[in-house]
């Protein structure tokens, strides 16, 4: 059966935009938080947003399932359902107080797709399945020693899952596996469950996503293909240790102040960026959180505790690697130096995941064919999209032009956009 045209494509998604433009409505009134959103990994924004896509599902004769882990799928059967199938989505939680389209975005253009093309008429030749992704966000909202990406991981057979109860809740202190099982999706069920998704059922996995930075915006395009995700090496919730003692009463030379211990080593790890830069490597550090014990510290004391964390990203794995032994060496010198212990901890490693060619030349071809203008860069940030790939699947992504940055109350995703890019998706899970 023939593919369906660039303008059959163009039609199918322009028909479905009210959906979309309907769902971003609903999904901003029912999560607002102040000037944001808030959809907390199993909780109750998260669940409104599975359940509010899952209805949409389901009122447009869509197949709708949930696995183990509450993952939603909501399929379009192809005219030869034993070929694999496409899977297109992205996440549906976010992070405290931030955007309304980050994630949401990649999963609401799925379904725009299936609902264009069903009520159109047009049966692809293969199923399409739209996921909605759990607890992408989960690093977020939970600390302790877990490697985030928690819903995408668990349906690709890859979680460990002593994360579960290694993740803890940053404002309640509950586990994620208790947070899980309240939400009624008991850990236990995948300790005996096989992975919901299996590389050899499926052609590929495509995900749309709004740009979480500056780039098509400056250049002027409405729509980007990614050429690889950043991997990430991180501390989570590294300490300093030094003594608490009078401010105005001791010395420098017998002070143990973690704070300027901290300091020092945060200026060194900046240094050591600066200079994989100018050796034309691909490295960006951050240090997210830095704070004292509000309990104990006082304007009047030398800080005697310094909780920080460390977050390390790069397209190479080597990099990641070598950044984390300059840490742990600085945290040596910098100890002995200034009388001082760090706990820098383990560092969770999300390794980089670089796309698929074939699919980033299909979208490309997409682009072009449907007469819009599109650029190639790689994702700086994080994405389900990198499970897929680690897990043996051939994996790309479609970004859309997005205003203000992402993780902020700001993100400005214009819908002219959002359709353009949808299109580029539509056209590359009908091939």
């Amino acid at each position: 059966m023939a593919a369906p045209s660039a303008a059959t494509i163009r039609s199918c998604v322009e028909a479905a935009l009210p959906l979309a433009e309907r769902l971003f409505t609903q999904l901003r009134q029912h999560t607002a938080d102040g000037p944001g959103v808030s959809r907390e990994p199993y909780a109750a924004g998260e669940q409104y947003a599975h359940d509010l896509i899952a209805a949409a599902g389901r009122e447009s004769g869509l197949e709708v399932a949930t696995d183990c882990a509450g993952n939603l799928y909501v399929t379009l059967a192809g005219a030869d359902r034993s070929l694999p199938g496409w899977i297109t989505g992205s996440h549906l939680d976010s992070v405290p107080m931030g955007g309304n389209f980050d994630g949401a975005a990649g999963v609401i253009a799925g379904l725009v797709v299936l609902v264009g093309l069903r009520q159109a008429g047009v049966q692809p030749l293969r199923d399409i399945t739209v996921m909605g992704v759990r607890a992408e966000e989960v690093s977020s909202w939970f600390g302790g020693s877990h490697k985030g990406h928690i819903g995408s991981r668990a349906a690709l057979g890859m979680l460990d899952l002593a994360e579960l109860e290694q993740a803890v809740n940053v404002r309640t202190g509950a586990t994620l596996a208790q947070q899980m099982q309240a939400a009624g999706f008991p850990p236990a069920a995948l300790a005996s469950a096989p992975p919901y998704l299996r590389p050899e059922r499926y052609h590929g996995y495509l995900e749309l996503h709004i740009e979480q930075g500056p780039v098509l915006e400056r250049q002027g395009l409405p729509v980007g293909v990614v050429t690889g995700i950043r991997g990430s090496m991180r501390a989570r919730s590294a300490r300093c240790i030094g003594a608490y003692t009078h401010s105005g009463a001791v010395p420098h030379e017998y002070r143990s102040d973690a704070v300027l211990a901290t300091v020092a080593l945060v200026g060194g790890l900046d240094c050591a960026w600066e200079q994989v830069r100018a050796e034309h490597g691909d490295l960006v550090f951050t240090v997210g959180k830095l704070y004292t014990d509000d309990q104990a510290h006082s304007i009047t004391k030398v800080p005697g505790e310094a909780s920080f964390s460390i977050d390390l990203r790069s397209q190479d794995l080597a990099t990641l690697q070598a950044m984390e032994a300059r840490a742990r060496a600085l945290a040596e010198s910098i100890a002995a130096e200034r009388r001082v212990r760090f706990e820098l901890g383990s560092f969770d490693l999300s390794p980089p995941a670089a796309m698929d060619a074939g699919l980033q030349a299909l979208l490309a071809e997409g682009s072009r064919e449907l007469g819009i203008a599109c650029g190639t860069l790689p994702s700086g940030a994080g994405h389900d999209a990198q499970d897929f790939a680690h897990a043996g699947f051939p994996a790309g992504m479609v970004f859309v032009r997005n205003a203000h940055g992402s993780h902020n109350p700001d993100e400005a995703m214009e819908l002219a956009d959002f359709s353009l890019g949808t299109q580029v998706l539509a056209w590359a899970l009908t091939r």
